[in-house]
């Protein structure tokens, strides 16, 4: 899987701490790594961009730059493929830059990191494959969301420094699984999104996923679910722990309309594509338990985006936002929409 971060983005093909084991990549052409390059990239574009519209939404925020970093530990296939082929000359290198960011001009595609302000990217943990780069971006989220950052890079065994002017971001790391599931996950500070929905689906769709599972994070999902003790796993789909899940699903439906309005996507776009991606891939018995049913949430999501349309939503100032601090208490079907 990669991983794709508003302050930076990352390439995680076994990231242990990803609500899924992600799949080892087993290509090691070139047309396989240039394939992990643009996946990467369209995913950190998606979640930049939202993630930068939407800061004042976030009550926390990190430095964006656009920058996407992996680690060549990640490529255990073929390192030496690997190594080669995006020039590493360290364990964490720039496999790309989203456009139109700090980041974007400044410091090219196959630049190997040598340091990011103070974090010195050997002395990041390399327990696991993904570990220095989740550790990179914990350390430098915690910093000031528009404070300058030097970046020492090498390329072509030359050293060289760029100073980049972040800007605020919500803070969340996206990640790319690669996998041939349909799966986007959150996990509070972490949006994971399946490489088949970016190669069956276009950005402007993705994004609605992409937004969905942001939203969780924003509201802050995972803490006030393990506030309300929820059981996970198999129970998770019974009594009790159903309908707690089945509110966050709703609550992040309700904010996600509102995350991709203000990024420029129209008031419908999560209705439209939930009819469309709702009949192939909302079933089974456990989704069912855990989440509404399709039409239920698509026609939520109508209502909301025509409240938006009509002026009477604000998307800078929805209602919904004020949840993140008040306790679950399981009652989802107060958020569905009015007959």
């Amino acid at each position: 899987m990669l991983i794709a971060a508003p302050l930076l983005a990352t390439t995680a093909l076994a990231a242990g701490s990803s609500p899924r084991q992600a799949a080892p990549i087993t290509g090691t052409g070139q047309a396989t790594f240039e394939a992990i390059r643009a996946l990467d990239k369209r995913l950190a574009t998606i979640g930049f961009d939202l993630a930068r519209a939407n800061r004042a939404l976030c009550d926390r925020q990190a430095p964006g730059t656009g920058l996407v970093v992996h680690a060549l530990a990640q490529y255990d296939a073929n390192p030496r493929a690997a190594a080669a082929h995006f020039a590493f000359a360290g364990n964490v290198a720039i496999l790309a830059t989203v456009d139109a960011s700090p980041a974007a001009d400044k410091i090219m595609p196959d630049e190997t990191l040598v340091k990011w302000g103070d974090v010195a990217v050997a002395d990041l943990p390399t327990a696991t494959p993904t570990a220095p780069l989740i550790a990179l971006y914990d350390r430098t989220a915690q910093a000031s969301p528009t404070a300058p950052v030097q970046v020492e890079t090498i390329r072509d065994g030359q050293a060289r420094t760029t100073t980049l002017d972040p800007i605020p971001v919500c803070r969340t790391r996206f990640e790319l699984e690669i996998s041939d599931a349909v799966n986007a996950e959150a996990d509070g500070e972490m949006v994971q999104i399946s490489s088949r929905l970016l190669e069956e689906y276009p950005d402007s769709e993705v994004a609605v996923l992409v937004a969905h599972e942001l939203a969780h994070n924003i509201l802050r999902h995972r803490d006030r679910l393990d506030a309300a003790k929820v059981a996970r796993g198999l129970l998770a789909g019974v009594g009790r722990n159903a309908r707690l899940f089945r509110q966050t699903e709703l609550e992040a439906d309700i904010l996600s309309v509102h995350l991709l309005v203000n990024a420029g996507y129209p008031p419908l776009a999560a209705a439209t594509f939930w009819r469309k991606f709702g009949p192939d891939h909302a079933g089974g018995w456990f989704r069912s338990a855990t989440h509404p049913g399709w039409r239920e949430r698509a026609a939520r999501m109508q209502q909301e985006g025509e409240a938006i349309a009509a002026g009477r939503a604000d998307p800078k100032a929805p209602p919904i936002l004020q949840q993140r601090t008040v306790p679950l208490d399981g009652d989802w079907r107060a958020l569905l929409a009015a007959d």
